[in-house]
């Protein structure tokens, strides 16, 4: 069964009464950024959780407050009631130990005329007189509050035994097919998992606009206010070759501007979303240019192993294009040589102008990042570059390089054996590495070549 297909469970309330800590607690892991200031959730969180046998998605939502339409915290809310609007079951929270706020009351009546299932929260009801604070609930009009302390994990079993409860029935799973085998018997591979992609950039770059404009909907908060995003998104998106598990994060600033607690949490999670991508798009603002921020996050992909592909967005707004794309392209080149012939997609992610040809590149580098070559065809390549290029003299010995094969994938990496081979040096290292780019069409990826040298069994122990 699909994350579409399974029961959703959305977490509402005002601010700062533990949506997300309950969130984190009922998926079992730290997934959504918690701290005590207020308004730290802005776009919905999405998880699966495990209750008592069922498979849910549960939904984390910002704080529910009184704004207008165009504010952010207008934005915030319309984002919040669609959420509710596709729930199978609303968990509403309270703050037990504030007790009941106008606000409660207001979004607790308003929750009634959504004719959805409602499940009262009373959180931050540690001990008996948070047992005793959660009785005031009842005049919310919404059944009976249960009583819990998602901090302290305290009420966390019997809130799965009700969600369990009052959830549709679930539906039959489908039988698990047994693996196909070929003629001579041998399992195929299994299909892969859906596409991971990171959209990365500096604050302000219109990321969170890229995924709405891929999605077709207005899923992230998007504005012209810079750093609306905090935490990173997962949302999953199908187009003609299969599924997308797209991550938006937050923006990335310089790491000595990076002062709140806050900001430095949003940061750690881009760039553990980064971590578990396979592809990642960098988006610079195309009317800045490349900022020096821009090169680093493309280093720090390189290091981290992932392909990725640059998207110059707001394309609209530039004035001579030709002279912007060569000069973005010119220090790309120069600054990001160690991915060198990287893919460039120019769009309007406000327009939707261009947007189509981001996909098709994304899919492209995927498939060069997964790319694998022959020992043979390998090895041939090598004695011609080897032909080409000697390799230099060290001690004033030269350096016997024998033979070299591709030992993974995700991204290309070669083992190269030889005498004294570790020795080789790292000018001698990167001429091979733009070979094997140029002669086998790796560009965009990081291409690594690791060394192993032979021992001499003549040498004196």
């Amino acid at each position: 069964m699909t994350s579409e297909n399974l029961p959703v469970v959305v977490i509402a309330g005002r601010p700062n009464v533990g949506k997300s800590t309950l969130f984190n607690r009922l998926v079992g892991r730290r997934q959504a950024i918690v701290s005590d200031m207020p308004g730290v959730t802005r776009d919905r969180k999405e998880g699966e959780a495990l209750l008592r046998g069922r498979r849910v998605r549960l939904i984390d939502t910002a704080g529910l407050e009184e704004a207008a339409p165009d504010t952010l915290y207008g934005r915030m809310r319309a984002s919040s009631e669609s959420a509710v609007a596709m729930a199978d079951l609303v968990l509403f929270c309270i703050d037990a130990r504030s007790g009941i706020t106008p606000a409660d009351v207001h979004f607790a009546s308003w929750l009634r005329r959504q004719n959805r299932p409602v499940l009262l929260i009373a959180n931050k009801a540690e001990g008996q007189a948070g047992t005793n604070a959660a009785l005031e609930a009842y005049s919310l009009g919404l059944g009976t509050p249960l009583a819990l302390s998602a901090e302290h994990g305290e009420g966390i079993a019997d809130l799965m035994g009700e969600i369990a409860e009052r959830l549709p029935p679930a539906e039959k799973q489908r039988r698990r097919e047994a693996p196909k085998v070929d003629a001579e018997g041998e399992e195929e591979e299994r299909p892969a998992g859906p596409l991971r992609l990171a959209i990365i950039g500096r604050p302000n770059a219109g990321k969170s606009t890229l995924l709405n404009c891929l999605l077709g909907e207005e899923r992230m908060i998007t504005g012209p206010e810079a750093g609306l995003t905090r935490d990173s998104i997962a949302v999953t998106l199908h187009d003609d070759q299969g599924e997308i598990r797209l991550v938006d994060t937050a923006g990335m600033r310089k790491r000595a501007r990076v002062e709140e607690h806050l900001e430095r949490m949003s940061v750690s999670a881009s760039i553990e979303a980064l971590k578990m991508a396979e592809v990642v798009v960098l988006v610079i603002d195309a009317t800045l240019g490349v900022h020096e921020q821009d090169l680093q996050i493309g280093r720090l992909i390189e290091r981290e192993g992932r392909a990725c592909v640059i998207a110059l967005n707001k394309w609209d707004a530039v004035e001579d294009r030709n002279a912007t794309k060569k000069a973005i392209l010119d220090r790309l080149e120069i600054s990001l040589a160690q991915v060198r012939g990287i893919p460039v997609v120019t769009f309007s992610a406000l327009t939707g102008a261009g947007v189509h040809r981001l996909l098709p590149a994304v899919r492209e580098v995927y498939e060069i990042w997964n790319s694998r070559i022959s020992t043979g065809e390998l090895n041939r390549w090598f004695e011609d570059a080897l032909e080409r290029h000697q390799p230099p003299l060290v001690d004033g010995r030269r350096l016997k390089l024998r033979y070299m094969t591709q030992v993974k994938a995700r991204p290309p990496t070669f083992l190269l054996f030889g005498t004294r081979a570790e020795q080789l040096p790292d000018s001698y290292k990167r001429y091979l590495v733009n070979g094997l780019r140029e002669t086998f069409h790796m560009p965009g990826v990081p291409v690594r070549v690791q060394l192993r040298g032979t021992k001499n069994p003549y040498a004196e122990k």
